[in-house]
């Protein structure tokens, strides 16, 4: 409903809701140590989903610098182990450019033409993807597609999560959105189709090499807020500068 009635900044509220979370859970899987750092880093990085209202998302760059530095500053007064200090100071920006920044492209993309019809897309396509993609893997998968990082993904599963891409946006073509054009939702279920499956395999190996299951418990049996954002991170930046270069000219 924020979508669909709510103007962009009842949107970039809700979003920065859930980038807080995401990051306190990012923190506390790779920072658990880090206590005293983990609240104003999510608080801060909450903040920055609001660039894109101040200038379209120019001040993201300024943003990002000064918060480098101020956590640059911060954990050299707060050294603990030095041999610690160069990769806590690296996850603690890593989760700035992992969630927060690539998030804000969604507040980004509310504000182009037919923003509200791009995020229904967008969310139609990662849905249809995970869902198509259980199934059939389920049904008739084989052949792994990344054993190292997740063991029960295959190859027959991610096909299927883009056939069901497809299906959502031509779906989205014939109901919400005829401006989307069918070229364009061939191509926009192809490309945020892997990114979306891309995001999901990037964040089990961030998973992996912190040796936690799930990013975190908030939602009983679907593990954390990060857990179901994964797709959306990495297919947001993708949704957002296609729909601002690319969309209507074919």
């Amino acid at each position: 409903m924020t979508i669909l009635t709510g103007g962009a900044l009842p949107f970039a509220i809700l979003l920065a809701v859930f980038a807080f979370i995401a990051m306190i859970e990012f923190y506390r899987m790779a920072l658990p140590d880090r206590h005293m750092e983990q609240w104003p880093a999510a608080a801060c990085g909450a903040v920055l989903i609001f660039a894109p209202l101040c200038d379209g998302g120019r001040s993201a760059i300024g943003l990002i610098a000064a918060l480098f530095l101020a956590f640059a500053l911060l954990f050299l007064l707060r050294i603990r182990a030095i041999a610690d200090a160069a990769r806590e100071v690296a996850y603690a920006m890593l989760a700035f450019l992992y969630i927060p920044f690539l998030l804000m492209h969604l507040v980004m993309l509310r504000q182009t033409a037919h923003g509200v019809q791009w995020l229904l897309v967008l969310m139609l396509i990662v849905m249809t993807n995970d869902s198509a993609a259980y199934y059939t893997g389920c049904a008739f998968g084989k052949h792994r597609l990344y054993p190292l990082i997740s063991p029960k993904k295959s190859i027959e599963g991610a096909l299927g999560g883009l056939g069901g891409s497809i299906a959502g946006t031509l779906l989205a073509h014939f109901t919400f959105f005829p401006q989307l054009t069918l070229i364009d939702a061939l191509v926009t279920a192809i490309l945020i189709g892997i990114l979306g499956q891309t995001g999901d395999l990037f964040e089990s190996l961030l998973k992996r090499s912190f040796g936690v299951k799930d990013s975190g418990t908030i939602i009983p049996g679907h593990g954390g807020v990060l857990d179901r954002l994964d797709s959306i991170i990495f297919a947001a930046p993708a949704a957002y500068y296609y729909a601002v270069y690319v969309f209507g000219r074919f």
